[in-house]
């Protein structure tokens, strides 16, 4: 075995490791969170919009829906802004503890992500990219990653694929160790760059019509 495919094997042994222990342990407040949601309004418990992952494969990341029903038709669309009337107050808390996206867990058990990786991105923001940016594609996507841990939305998106870059470069068992250390830092205790400039998190494009195909951005609801 090359000392990459050893390297590999580890990071997913750590990821098996980790998303277990989490999934057992969030097993009730997720059945409570899951009861929550579909009391506090329409819709299902969970969102699936495809993503674009390692090597430009599309695929579902689960993330608890904390927006109303048909939310990407109206406002801002696949934006959000930090005063967002789409957003339910159940969806608010889950944002602001970072609670909505755990469920991506299921998809590092599944392969599809790593805990620690570039962010999955929509395919429309990927076809924006140049050679050099693509580069975070090489690795499966992450549930956090070395651009959240520097400024999450604060950062413009050029600056967040720098930070995916440089991590696809060095990425090692000891700085997943630190990205999942720092993760907890910036979302239970700083809580910093939740949203971007003028309180919105925009895409590193424009985002598409609202008419658009949806074979770009295909929707699972559960």
């Amino acid at each position: 075995m090359s000392s990459e495919s050893l390297r590999l094997a580890l990071k997913r042994t750590l990821d098996l490791g980790i998303s277990l222990a989490l999934l057992l342990f969030l097993a009730v407040p997720f059945a409570f969170i899951s009861v929550t949601i579909k009391l506090n309004s329409r819709g299902p418990v969970f969102i699936r919009m495809e993503r674009i992952g390692k090597n430009g494969k599309p695929f579902f990341p689960f993330k608890f829906r904390t927006m109303v029903k048909g939310a990407v038709e109206q406002g801002l669309g696949y934006e959000i802004s930090q005063n967002d009337f789409r957003v339910t107050w159940v969806g608010r808390i889950l944002r602001d503890w970072g609670l909505d996206e755990l469920p991506q867990l299921l998809n590092v058990l599944k392969g599809e992500m790593s805990v620690v990786g570039p962010r999955p991105t929509f395919a429309y923001q990927v076809d924006s990219y140049d050679q050099r940016q693509r580069k975070r594609l090489l690795i499966k996507p992450g549930v956090t990653g070395w651009a959240l841990v520097h400024g999450r939305n604060r950062i413009p998106w050029e600056e967040r694929i720098e930070y995916d870059i440089w991590y696809v470069d060095h990425w090692s068992i000891w700085l997943d160790i630190k990205v999942m250390l720092k993760t907890l830092i910036v979302v239970l205790v700083t809580r910093e760059g939740l949203y971007g400039e003028e309180g919105i998190n925009r895409g590193i494009v424009e985002n598409p019509t609202q008419t658009t195909d949806s074979n770009q951005h295909r929707q699972k609801n559960l």
